[in-house]
């Protein structure tokens, strides 16, 4: 996740306001309770976006 808060350029708690909402990627809750993103469900994410705007 610190990876993609550092592409995107923001902080953490933007990238969980935006995943409590629904507005962010797909995201995977591991047993030990840490985040992940896939890189194509990030991309994916990322091309959804540029077709809205």
């Amino acid at each position: 996740m610190d990876q993609v808060c550092a592409e995107l350029q923001i902080a953490r708690s933007t990238f969980y306001q935006w995943r409590q909402v629904r507005k962010g990627p797909r995201c995977i809750r591991l047993p030990n309770g840490a985040i992940r993103i896939r890189r194509a469900d990030f991309d994916a994410w990322l091309a959804a976006l540029g077709d809205v705007a």
